[in-house]
């Protein structure tokens, strides 16, 4: 891969993420107060690993000799966490991101790409190689909840007992 911008003038340092990083958070910003707050897709993404449930790494080429890694959220559901808060939603995170690993594959497919909460991170939805929508796919299989972006709730506890 080609070096690709500086980070400063004055350091003459080269990174190869900080031209694409910077391309890629250019088309989610807003444009002249327009609302340019998604990518529709779709663009194939090339799996690196599946982090947790609901979180996938991803590498996806954003120009000609232009990768960009990044953590892909997955729109519209909440998987238990790894970094659990008990033992019952340690081991519901570990069948979520089991099962992920089992679609996923090596290459998914991005639509809907769009800001998330965090920093280096964007939400979308995603299908896998057989054309399966993932989010739905782990609400079906009991391995996630459905989620508007707003409070989390709690994978442990009676309230959770009667979750998928």
């Amino acid at each position: 891969m080609t070096y690709i911008g500086s980070l400063s003038h004055s350091s003459g340092m080269r990174h190869p993420a900080i031209r694409p990083a910077l391309f890629l958070i250019a088309l989610l910003a807003d444009a002249g107060g327009a609302a340019a707050s998604q990518l529709p897709g779709p663009m194939t993404a090339r799996v690196e690993r599946v982090i947790d449930g609901d979180t996938i790494r991803v590498r996806v080429q954003v120009w000609i000799d232009q990768e960009l890694a990044v953590n892909v959220r997955l729109r519209g559901v909440d998987a238990p966490e790894l970094r659990a808060r008990c033992d019952d939603e340690r081991s519901r995170a570990e069948a979520a991101r089991d099962f992920v690993i089992a679609l996923v594959g090596e290459q998914i497919t991005l639509h809907s790409i769009g800001r998330d909460k965090f920093f280096g991170r964007v939400v979308a939805d995603v299908t896998v190689a057989d054309g399966r929508d993932l989010g739905e796919a782990l609400l079906a299989a009991g391995h996630a909840r459905p989620y508007d972006g707003g409070r989390r709730e709690s994978w442990c506890g009676e309230r959770a007992k009667a979750s998928p």
